[in-house]
């Protein structure tokens, strides 16, 4: 049997996700489209999965759309591409809204639609021969889809945004870096350890404030004032203090211990 186009490994509360297209770069074809589609939509509700890696197999992390599947545009007509525009969009409308953390490891192309799976994960890890870009102005679209440019002037500046998104210029990695897209650039034996730490440690929060502080950043970047997002920060506060996690984390703090958690 073929191995599947997404290679789902769940180590306890950490989801390890890993685009199996090896020989197309692991370019989006409609079933790796419906595979993450289905897979990051389910995760709303399995609070027993707490963070999420997401990594592509071979040289690549994502090529972007796979133009050798790609239909013929025009032959389909308005309403049935919008459908499959609306499914590719939805993969990175899912990944947001999702309660679990998501931590990319980029290696290599992140093209296209692979530049927005990275853009729409919460931690973006590279390698040194990462490279970044909105292939999608090159080939006759325009460089904002799938929500590329909505992250990426939140992240970096509308300047910057604008340098990459109307000439589909590579970013590489040195650069992601410093813009701060990316928090850690390393070997990927490396970037493979840093991300299960990062996993540990986020494993190290009341599951509650886990979700509720990815809630609140995603909130915060919309907010439109310092008020609106300090109450959303109250909310956050109050209902967790009213949980059973929050005085074992009390406990565990005063007793120098690790917390038992139980509460999804």
């Amino acid at each position: 049997m073929a191995e599947p186009v997404l290679q789902v490994r769940e180590d306890g509360a950490v989801a390890w996700l890993t685009l199996n297209r090896p020989e197309r770069l692991n370019a989006l074809n409609p079933a790796l489209v419906q595979a993450l589609l289905a897979y990051f939509q389910a995760l709303y509700r399995r609070p027993e999965l707490r963070v999420v890696v997401l990594q592509g197999a071979g040289s690549a992390f994502c090529s972007g759309l796979d133009l050798k599947e790609a239909p013929d545009a025009r032959a389909l007509g308005v309403p049935r591409m919008l459908e499959l525009q609306r499914d590719l969009r939805d993969i990175m409308i899912a990944m947001r809204r999702c309660p679990q953390p998501i931590i990319s490891l980029v290696q290599g192309a992140a093209s296209g639609g692979g530049f927005a799976l990275a853009l729409a994960s919460d931690i973006r890890l590279a390698t040194p021969d990462a490279r970044f870009n909105a292939a999608f102005i090159r080939i006759g679209l325009s460089a904002c889809d799938v929500g590329v440019s909505y992250f990426l002037p939140r992240m970096v500046g509308s300047s910057v945004a604008a340098h990459y998104l109307l000439t589909g210029r590579f970013m590489d990695a040195a650069r992601a870096h410093t813009l701060g897209l990316v928090s850690t650039l390393a070997p990927w034996p490396e970037l493979l350890q840093e991300a299960q730490a990062l996993a540990d440690d986020m494993l190290r929060a009341s599951p509650l404030g886990l979700r509720l502080t990815k809630d609140a950043l995603g909130h915060a970047v919309d907010a439109a004032s310092l008020e609106a997002v300090v109450a959303l920060e109250d909310r956050n506060q109050i209902l967790c203090s009213q949980t059973d996690d929050f005085q074992e984390g009390i406990a565990a703090f005063l007793g120098k211990r690790s917390p038992r958690y139980r509460e999804r």
